[in-house]
């Protein structure tokens, strides 16, 4: 039983990956071939095709170009280094750029789930780790994880696995882990609030006093600061990926209009003329107001450190935001709630069994429209 939960997580994300490669490549097909003089293209290059849209390209550039920045213009800057460096370093081993993302992902997103559903089985019973994977597993936007060519996988495994280091008392290494983490996306005070709130309950439980070594957890954040330092030294403003999401086509920028979700209300509530995107919209509230639900139960269930964790990987983006668009694929990083989910589901099977059944669904329909140029997240 002890390997029961991983084998069975190991065995879904593998049917998962195939069948979303298969729905995402049958997208990029069917997008492809509605332009007529599109040239023929080998059946295994739709796979590719159909994980590589939207924020992909920018990953590209920086792959390939470096960092460019335009003060009031979408620019580079808004999107962490770690992802492009990865892409640049298995581009040396033969694929092409989009290759190398795609793989990454490929790698990364099934050992995030792994690693999730090792984690939660510190905390609990083998029966609930394997419930809480399959919710992860099966989550609409978990897509992201099955081989698109986002950043979201190698976060999410770094975090995941930092948290299961600190669980098991290796500080240090956990902290570097982290560190490491925080480069790859701008939510550094989540990370680092989550592993020291943690490590200060732990050795709590424990009966042991805090000492100096149990404040390391702030030293997460370093990832994040070199990104700034870096920004600092090529182009004089170290927030340069806060200033430039307020450039004309992302228009994100600080202020009352964003924090009220004006544009929002606009689009879903009071004047919604195209109603998929107001679906789309209200999708992503509902799954963001569904985990800051659970930020409490978390509270409870957890503890303080992984209640405090969710809130702020949330909290952060949910604020930011003018209208929710892409909070669903932001959750994935707010891993504990799918093991609050699972325990608050225990006593019923029949909600499990509904949310894993639609969740599968929705992650073939989402793979196929991401394949198909659809924005999704």
């Amino acid at each position: 039983m002890a390997r029961s939960a991983s084998r069975t997580i190991a065995l879904v994300v593998l049917v998962a990956v195939l069948l979303c490669g298969a729905a995402a490549a049958a997208g990029a097909w069917r997008y492809f071939h509605k332009n007529p003089q599109n040239p023929v293209v080998r059946l295994d290059e739709y796979v590719t095709m159909g994980w590589v849209a939207w924020d992909s390209s920018w990953y590209m550039r920086i792959a390939q170009e470096g960092y460019q920045y335009t003060p009031g213009e979408q620019s580079s800057v808004a999107f962490f280094p770690l992802y492009p460096l990865v892409i640049r370093a298995v581009e040396t081993l033969g694929p092409n750029v989009y290759q190398a993302g795609v793989l990454i992902t490929l790698l990364c997103g099934p050992l995030a789930l792994l690693m999730f559903t090792r984690w939660a089985k510190l905390l609990t019973d083998d029966d609930t780790a394997l419930k809480a994977g399959l919710l992860m597993a099966l989550y609409p936007f978990t897509m992201y994880f099955y081989g698109a060519m986002y950043s979201d996988a190698l976060f999410v495994l770094l975090v995941v696995s930092s948290f299961l280091l600190l669980e098991k008392g290796h500080l240090a290494p956990a902290v570097l882990v982290a560190a490491v983490a925080t480069a790859a996306r701008p939510v550094a005070p989540a990370v680092v609030l989550g592993l020291l709130v943690r490590r200060l309950e732990w050795k709590h439980a424990r009966g042991e006093k805090w000492g100096v070594v149990d404040f390391m957890p702030v030293l997460s954040g370093l990832g994040f600061g070199c990104y700034m330092l870096y920004l600092w030294h090529q182009f004089g403003d170290p927030l340069a990926f806060v200033k430039v999401q307020g450039a004309a086509g992302w228009s994100q920028q600080p202020g009352w209009h964003t924090w009220l979700k004006v544009g929002w209300f606009e689009r879903v509530v009071l004047n919604p003329t195209d109603k998929r995107e107001a679906f789309r919209l209200a999708a992503h509230a509902f799954f963001t107001f569904l985990a800051l639900a659970l930020v409490w139960p978390t509270r409870k269930l957890l503890g303080w450190g992984y209640a405090v964790y969710v809130l702020a990987i949330v909290g952060l983006p949910a604020w930011s935001t003018k209208d929710f668009m892409g909070m669903g694929r932001y959750l994935l990083s707010s891993f504990p709630v799918f093991l609050t989910g699972a325990l608050l589901l225990r006593q019923r099977p029949r909600v499990l069994q509904g949310a894993l059944v639609v969740g599968a669904v929705s992650l073939l329909v989402l793979s196929w429209a991401f394949g198909a140029d659809y924005y999704i997240s």
